[in-house]
This record gives structure tokens, sequence and C-alpha cells, in this order.
């Protein structure tokens, strides 16, 4: 490893193998090849005098490309699409002439990028729908398993652990459908020329204007696309850019909220996260089991969602048919969004394969406040043997107001039920008012609304998805 050179932590602490190749400069010169091949192949099934001899030869080149010949060159003439045209007519003598016939260097890198926004995120998808199949195992698990619900970050009334989970995941189907519904919409940039006139091309076609629309949509089906972008200046809109990584933004949103909650939930020792039998949570303090993944996904996804800002100022800033300000940005921006995000989905993972869950915990906390939950059950109960329910209100309030100051105050010990089961106006025995303290009486449709979730909502989404049995293993 390079120690005397700054290296993005993206590449050597975060993302994956995966998604780094997508936004790897082998990808990249890869693709352009099979744009070159493409173009050279589309227009010579169009009628221009391009040799089935030529053809082979890109063919046969595609993937060993010549990065010592393309390198040297580009130092000549700094230009990085003539010095790699220029290697790979080294390399193809008889195409040499060709190669990026009509094109201008948006033709490679524009669509390159398009392909790249493709690929990069049916990846994060695929790696989503692990993420449910991971969280729709939990939530099945513990449907039913009442817990302590959070308003204001108080205790309010019960849900239960499963339901609670399902919240994660409607927020992440969310985000799912935000970026499938933006690949609906991705076209390619096919062969517009210079300017997004065609002129070159016109001239290559001598004036016939259906060849050139015919060449268009020929080149985009080589590379997998269906339809063009119907109109562009030099560059495809960057607004294209802005779009998916607003999808993006979304789900480090969305997982922030995942991480944080879990992150209270392991102060509350309710829940954690996966800990190692070796792992150390602190250099000073032996016994600290820090939730480091769930804070390692919060850092991420801050990063990205600042970095969403990035090709929406660069859109807003593209004079007329383009300016040259967007490259450096959006190299940047696009790729390490993509990889923050992947590196936060990888996390994701492994923490929702191995969740840890004390229930004993869970029991202990919901019993604890319970006794207060219940009390407008114990009311209408002594309502109905001859109470009063404005009068039985007051003295329940008064009760709450004093259990609750013993056990911030004093010893710690709620004696609710004791002082209401010791009050001559409250017409119930201590066994009648504990009839009241089953926590799956308070959890409502918690545990319906949960599997019909997971049947209506999560099913279809993972059928979408087929289960590549996806684990993944932090780095550090």
């Amino acid at each position: 490893m390079e120690r005397n050179g700054y290296i993005s932590p993206l590449s050597t602490r975060y993302a994956s193998g995966e998604m780094q190749y997508l936004f790897s400069q082998e990808h990249k010169f890869r693709t352009w090849r099979k744009l070159w091949i493409a173009l050279a192949k589309s227009e010579q099934a169009l009628g221009l005098p391009i040799t089935d001899e030529q053809i082979a030869q890109l063919v046969a080149h595609a993937e060993d490309i010549n990065y010592d010949v393309a390198e040297a060159r580009e130092r000549e003439v700094r230009h990085d699409v003539m010095s790699h045209v220029y290697a790979y007519g080294q390399q193809c003598p008889a195409a040499e002439g060709i190669i990026h016939l009509g094109a201008t260097s948006c033709y490679v890198g524009d669509n390159t990028d398009l392909l790249i926004l493709r690929d990069a995120s049916q990846l994060v998808l695929r790696k989503c729908a692990q993420v449910l199949r991971n969280l729709a195992a939990f939530a099945e698990r513990y449907k039913d398993l009442p817990c302590l619900g959070y308003t204001h970050l108080q205790p309010a009334q019960l849900t239960t652990v499963g339901k609670r989970a399902t919240l994660w995941m409607n927020e992440l189907v969310m985000d799912m459908e935000n970026l499938e519904f933006q690949l609906r919409q991705l076209k390619m940039r096919s062969i517009k020329g210079a300017t997004g006139t065609q002129a070159s091309f016109l001239e290559l076609f001598e004036g016939d204007g259906e060849k050139v629309k015919a060449l268009e949509v020929l080149v985009a089906k080589e590379m997998g696309f269906d339809a063009c972008i119907p109109v562009t200046g030099q560059t495809y809109s960057r607004k294209v850019d802005a779009y998916f990584l607003g999808a993006l933004s979304g789900i480090a949103q969305s997982a922030y909220k995942f991480a944080a909650d879990l992150r209270v939930l392991q102060s509350y020792e309710e829940m954690e996260e996966p800990f190692e039998s070796k792992q150390i949570g602190s250099s000073a303090m032996p016994y600290k089991r820090n939730p480091m993944r769930c804070e390692r996904i919060c850092a991420l996804a801050r990063y990205v969602m600042a970095d969403a800002l990035n090709p929406a100022l660069t859109a807003s800033s593209q004079w007329f048919e383009r300016t040259l300000d967007d490259s450096a940005n959006k190299r940047i921006a696009v790729a390490e969004a993509f990889l923050a995000v992947d590196a936060i989905l990888e996390i994701y993972i492994n923490v929702t394969a191995a969740p840890v869950i004390h229930e004993k915990v869970i029991r202990r906390r919901v019993m604890e406040k319970l006794p207060f939950m219940a009390t407008e059950n114990i009311m209408m109960e002594a309502v109905k043997r001859g109470g009063s329910r404005q009068a039985l209100h007051e003295i329940l309030r008064k009760h709450s107001h004093a259990a609750a100051y013993r056990v911030k105050e004093e010893d710690g010990v709620n004696d609710l039920l004791e002082r209401i089961a010791n009050d001559p106006a409250v017409p119930l025995t201590m066994e009648e008012i504990c009839a009241h303290l089953i926590p799956e009486q308070y959890v409502g449709r918690a545990p319906e609304q949960t599997a019909e979730f997971l049947a209506e909502t999560i099913g279809p989404v993972l059928a979408r998805y087929p289960d590549e049995g996806r684990q993944a293993e932090l780095k550090v």
C-alpha cells in the first residue's frame, strides 16, 4: 500500500471492491473501447465504409489496454480521449482511421458516465434489497415482542420490536422506489456531436438525417439502452447527476435514521449491533461496547447528504451548451457519493445480519413504565364499578406524579400500583389492577401491521431482487 501519499479511505476502509471497480480507470477505459466498437458497428450497418477486418481488430483489443502508450501520449498532447484513441489505433492499425469517427470527447466520456450511473445504481439497489431481507427476517421474528415506543424521545405508547423495524424498512423502500424511478428515466446521450446538433454525423452521411437518427438508436441499443436523450448540448444535462445523488442522499438519510435509533437503543441496553469476541470498544475503558458500526454509518451518511449538493450547483452553472467547470467536481462528487453509499450499505447489511436483542431488558423497561400507561384502563374499570370518571382521573393523576417523583428523586421504585390499590376511592384490588399489566394488550395492531407490511410491501420488492446471499465483512 502507498503510504507517502493521500489515498481515499473510501478505497482503503469503506467501499466494496465491486463498487470501486465500476469507478475504476480500468472499467472506464474498457467502456470507452466498447463505445468505439458500438459506434463503428453501427456506422458500418448504415453504410459507412468500415470493414469487418477493422471491427475485428477493435474487438480483439477491447480489453488489453496499452496504458503505457496512452499515458505517454497524454503527457504530450494533454488530452485523455485523443491519447486513448491513439493507443487503440496502435493496436488496431487497420482501424486506426475510423476509431471515434464523427464523435466528440463527450461521446465516450458522457456515455460512460451514464453507463456507470446505471450499473452502480443497480448494485446499490441489490444491496438495499439485502438490507430489507435481513430486516424482514428480524421483523418477522420480533413482531409480537412489546417494547416502549418513543415520541419526542420520551416513553410513549407501546409498540413491538418488529413493528419498529418496519419503519426503517419503509423508508428504505421509498428510497429504492426513487432510485428505480431515476433508472427508468435514464436515457443514453449516444451520438450528439460537439454542441448537440449532430452536425459531424450529418456530414458523414451526406445530409441524410434519417441515418443519423438511426445511428443514434443503434449505438444506444448496442450499449443496452432503449432510448436516447431527445436533445443535449455537448453533454447530457447535469441535472441527471443531481437526481441520482438526490436518491443516494435519501438512502443515506434512511440509513442514518436506523443507525441513530440503534445507537440510542444500545445506550438503553435493549438492542446492540454485533460485537466480536476480540473487539475492543475503548483504549481506556475495557468494558465499553461502543456502536462503532452505526457511528460509521452516520458519519458516511452526513458526507453523502452534503455531497449531494455538488451536482445541483454544477447543473445550475452550465453555460449555454456546456462549460468544463463540471468535470473536476463531477468526477469526485458522483463517484464518492456512490462509494460512500456502498460503504453505508455494506455496514447496514453487516449490522442487520446479526443484531443483538436483550429481551429481558426490553421487558423490564416496559414493565417500569406500563403502570403509568395502564392508568386509563384502570380508570375505565373503576368507573364500571361505580366510580366517577373525573374524580378517578384526578386521583390517578396525583398518584402518578407522586410515583414518578419517587422514581426520579428518591429510591427509584415505582410504587404506583400500590398507591392505587391502597386508595379507598379506587374500587379495585391489587389483583384486579395487575390484570391490566399485560404488555401485549397495549401494542394495538403492531403485530398485524408488521405481518401485512412484510407480505404486501416487502414481498413484492424482494421478488424483484433475487436473494444473492450477500454478506458484508467490515475491513476495519
